[in-house]
C-alpha cells in the first residue's frame, strides 16, 4: 500500500505574512515620503525650465548653504515633536546665540572659540529653563515656547541695543565657518550633516530614541514602563537650545556680526513646517530626520526658485503657510481624526 508523500512542514508564522524586504534608502527617509521626493523632483523641474542657471552647480550650493540653518533647527524641531512637544522659539533662540557669539567674540580679544563656547552656554542654558517651565512648572509647550519667541528675541534685542554686534568677517574661523569648502561642499552643510546623522542615529539606534518615540506617543505607557519622562523633556529641550545655538553662530559667521533678529526672524516657522511635512505626526511619536531633510530640501528649493523667478518675497510666506496646512491636512486625513466642529 502506497502512501501519499507528505508535504514538507512550513513553519507557523502565526497567520501573519512575513514583511517585505525593507530598503535602507526608504527606511531613513520613511516611505510616506515618497509624494515629497516627487514634489522636489517637479520644483527643480519647473523651475528649471523656466531658468537655465537655475540647476547650475553654483545655484545648488547657494540652496544648500541657505537652508542650512533652517536644517539644523528642523533636525531638532522634528526630536521635539516625536517627543510630544514643540519648540516655537528656535528661532529667537538662535538670535540670542548669534549676537552672545559676537560679543563674546570681541570681549575676548578675537577669540573665536570663546564666542562659540559662551553661545552654545547660553543655547544650553536656554533649552533646560524652556524644559524647566514645561515640566515642572505644568505650562503646555506651545504656551512656553510661545512665551520664549517673545522673551528671547527681547534678550537679544536688549543685549545687543537692537543692532549688529561685532565683526567677524576678520577672523580665520568664523571665515572657514561661513564660506569655507570641503570636498567641494560648503563647511555649513557638513556641519549639518553631521548634526543630522548623529540625530538619525540617536533615534533609531539606541534605547533613548526608542524612548523618545515611547513618550511620543503614549506618554502613560512610557510611565509605567519606567521611563522618566521629565528627564527626556528636559534633555530634549536643552538639545534643541544647543543646537539653535550652532545655528546662531552660523549666522554670525554668514552675515560677519552678531545678529539679533535680522537672519532668525521666521525660522521657527520654516522649521515646523519642514517637520510636518516631513511626516513628523504633531500629536507625538512619529517622525524621520530623513523625511525632515528632505522637506527643508524643498522650502529651499521653492525660496531660492521664486527668488530666481523675481517673484515678491511675500509669496514665500505664503507659500510656507499653504505648505504647513496641507501637511496637517494630509496628516489628519491619514490618522481618521475628525475634523473640529464636523460629525464623525
Amino acid at each position: 500500500m502506497t502512501t501519499a508523500a507528505t508535504p514538507p512542514a512550513v513553519p507557523n508564522d502565526g497567520g501573519r505574512r512575513r514583511p517585505a524586504a525593507r530598503i535602507p534608502v526608504l527606511g531613513a527617509v520613511g516611505g510616506q515620503n515618497l509624494g515629497l521626493i516627487g514634489a522636489l523632483v517637479a520644483v527643480l523641474t519647473v523651475f528649471g525650465l523656466l531658468n537655465d542657471n537655475y540647476l547650475s552647480l553654483t545655484n545648488m550650493q547657494v540652496i544648500a548653504e541657505a537652508a542650512t540653518i533652517t536644517g539644523l533647527l528642523a533636525v531638532v524641531q522634528t526630536v521635539v515633536i516625536i517627543c510630544g512637544g514643540l519648540d516655537i522659539s528656535v528661532g529667537s533662540q538662535a538670535g540670542v546665540a548669534s549676537v552672545v557669539s559676537a560679543m563674546a567674540f570681541t570681549s575676548a580679544g578675537s577669540n573665536a572659540f570663546a564666542g562659540m563656547a559662551a553661545a552654545v552656554a547660553v543655547g544650553l542654558l536656554i533649552g533646560l529653563l524652556n524644559g524647566a517651565i514645561i515640566v515642572y512648572g505644568r505650562v503646555n509647550p506651545t504656551i512656553a515656547t510661545l512665551a520664549g519667541l517673545a522673551a528671547y528675541k527681547g534678550l537679544a534685542q536688549l543685549l545687543s541695543d537692537g543692532r549688529a554686534q561685532g565683526y567677524v568677517l576678520n577672523d580665520a574661523v568664523f571665515v572657514f565657518l561661513g564660506r569655507g569648502r570641503i570636498a567641494g561642499l560648503p563647511v555649513m552643510v557638513w556641519i549639518l550633516v553631521v548634526v543630522a546623522v548623529a540625530v538619525h542615529v540617536l533615534l533609531t539606534r539606541t534605547d533613548i530614541g526608542r524612548n523618545v518615540y515611547a513618550v511620543g506617543g503614549n506618554d502613560t505607557a512610557a510611565r509605567l514602563a519606567g521611563i522618566n519622562i521629565n528627564k527626556y523633556l528636559v534633555a530634549v529641550y536643552a538639545l534643541v537650545g544647543a543646537v539653535a545655538a550652532v545655528a546662531g553662530i552660523l549666522l554670525t559667521a554668514r552675515t560677519g556680526s552678531g545678529q539679533p533678529t535680522s537672519g532668525s526672524e521666521g525660522l521657527e516657522l520654516k522649521a515646523i513646517t519642514a517637520s510636518a511635512l516631513g511626516g513628523c505626526a504633531l500629536r507625538g511619536g512619529k517622525g524621520t530626520i530623513g523625511g525632515t531633510l528632505l522637506a527643508v530640501a524643498l522650502l529651499g528649493a521653492l525660496e531660492n526658485g521664486l527668488t530666481v523667478q523675481g517673484i515678491n518675497s511675500f509669496w514665500q510666506n505664503v507659500a510656507q503657510g499653504t505648505l504647513l496646512v496641507v501637511a496637517v491636512v494630509v496628516q489628519q486625513r491619514r490618522t481618521g481624526e475628525r475634523a473640529v466642529g464636523l460629525p464623525a
